[in-house]
């Protein structure tokens, strides 16, 4: 794991020397509080529970960490600077995880930063904060989940704007399997275990239930598989583009 922890440090490092890290972050931070604010109505509700907050969370990260994950690979190949990196002691799953891990631990400390709105509705009143905590790990777990996505695709690409539109597109598709107007749609001509397939394969289903408080051992496998096929769909990748 020492060359996977290089790469992390080296990114990591990366992203707060440039106003890319910055950007993002007062981006995400005001269209969290906004949303949750001004569109959720957190504060006229008159409920102590952070469920407005963690609502918008998949639709904020659709955009967000697509735009984010974009960069990972497809900078690399267009400025050159990955056959510099593949000329270095390292594997190509060190290089993939190393990225991944730096975005991720990005993602999750721009998640982290939100916690004032945390305060604020203990001081307003007396929330379930397991399941405000609960929230936050599937918030986490699912930003994980979209950085995977975006990171393969952004593999196969030396275009970032390419592999945004493409990170967008799956994970949107990725979101809508979890709707119901969408598992309608298919139970008309599908046997119901082929919807319950499709519905198990939504970001929705399985953050909505950890939001709430139920951590399911079921969801975090599901986000632990779905991160795990990603990374190793995007070694792949870069192994095949390595070879031509």
């Amino acid at each position: 794991m020492n060359g996977a922890f290089a790469v992390l440090k080296r990114e990591l490092r990366g992203y707060f020397l440039t106003p890319v890290a910055y950007v993002f972050i007062v981006i995400f931070l005001i269209s969290a509080n906004w949303l949750a604010f001004g569109v959720g109505f957190l504060y006229e509700r008159g409920q102590a529970d952070l469920s407005p907050f963690f609502t918008f969370h998949p639709w904020l990260f659709l955009f967000l960490v697509p735009a984010l994950s974009m960069r990972l690979w497809a900078e690399e190949r267009k400025s050159g600077s990955i056959e510099l990196l593949m000329t270095l002691p390292l594997k190509a799953w060190q290089a993939v995880l190393g990225k991944f891990l730096a975005a991720w631990l990005f993602t999750a400390l721009a998640i982290t930063l939100t916690f004032p709105i945390w305060i604020t509705i203990n001081y307003l009143g007396a929330p379930d904060n397991g399941a405000i905590l609960a929230g936050y790990v599937g918030s986490i777990l699912m930003a994980g989940g979209f950085l995977a996505v975006g990171s393969c695709l952004s593999a196969g690409t030396k275009n970032q704007v390419i592999a945004f539109i493409l990170s967008v597109i799956v994970c949107f598709v990725l979101l809508a399997a979890g709707y119901q107007f969408v598992l309608d749609a298919f139970s008309a001509w599908l046997p119901p275990i082929v919807v319950d397939g499709i519905a198990s394969l939504g970001f929705l289903t399985h953050f909505e239930d950890i939001s709430k408080g139920v951590i399911d051992l079921r969801d975090i496998v599901y986000f632990g598989l779905l991160i795990g096929a990603c990374l190793y769909a995007n070694t792949l990748v870069l192994s095949i583009k390595q070879a031509d």
